[in-house]
């Protein structure tokens, strides 16, 4: 090309031309640079980045591993140990010694509640087996025994003084009563059998009958 014709009109529109096409490529390149540094993930964008919050929060590994342990250690229910049926009741045999359970002792006085003079008191004792079988009691003196009182005062027992061996093993059927009738001759009794026992004085005495820890009603009699 004329260089004449470079610096005429022509020249000012080709270098404003070349200008345009230079500063659009400038303004391309800018823009892509400013699109790449902003894609970037540098230390200061990722520091200042606002954490997007979650819809479920987050478990603490701490408090999960603590709770963990827990359920670990936790003593576990304790189990129901299996109940041992008791075992039945072996039936009784006909001629065994008698239950106390399946006893029934009683007393009664004489018909006159009060004795005057020479008077004695007298008494019927019963003994009646309620179980099923017939049993076998002693109803002798020392282990069926009649015992009198006053007050705290011990007057006269059928266990005082007993001659011979002292045991009378009865058969007792169910339903059946066993009966002894006594009376008193007034007088006091005591384990020593060598000294001669003196009369009760007037008053209230207080009867009972007593087998093993069986005890009857009490009998209230006075004497004059």
């Amino acid at each position: 090309m004329d260089p004449d014709t470079i610096r005429g009109d022509g020249g000012d529109v080709y270098w404003r031309r070349r200008m345009s096409v230079l500063v659009a490529v400038l303004v391309v390149v800018a823009v892509v640079a400013w699109a790449c540094s902003s894609g970037g993930s540098g230390p200061e964008r990722a520091s200042s980045a606002q954490p997007t919050p979650s819809a479920t929060p987050a478990i603490d590994p701490l408090l999960a591993g603590l709770r963990t342990l827990a359920m670990g250690t936790a003593s576990p229910s304790p189990t129901p140990s299996p109940t041992t049926p008791t075992p039945a009741a072996r039936p009784r045999r006909p001629g065994e010694p008698c239950a106390e359970g399946d006893l029934v002792l009683s007393l009664q006085g004489g018909k006159d509640q009060i004795y005057a003079g020479d008077a004695r008191p007298a008494f019927i004792v019963t003994l009646v087996n309620t179980g099923p079988v017939m049993c076998k009691a002693d109803v002798g003196p020392r282990s069926m025994e009649i015992r009198i009182t006053s007050g705290a005062d011990r007057i006269w027992s059928t266990a005082d003084c007993v001659s011979g061996v002292g045991t009378e093993t009865k058969e007792l059927e169910r339903g059946v009563p066993y009966v002894r009738t006594l009376s008193w001759d007034r007088r006091r009794s005591s384990a020593d059998c060598r000294t001669t026992p003196s009369t009760a004085l007037p008053g209230t005495y207080v009867a009972t009958a007593r087998l093993g820890r069986l005890r009857s009603g009490k009998g209230v009699f006075h004497l004059r």
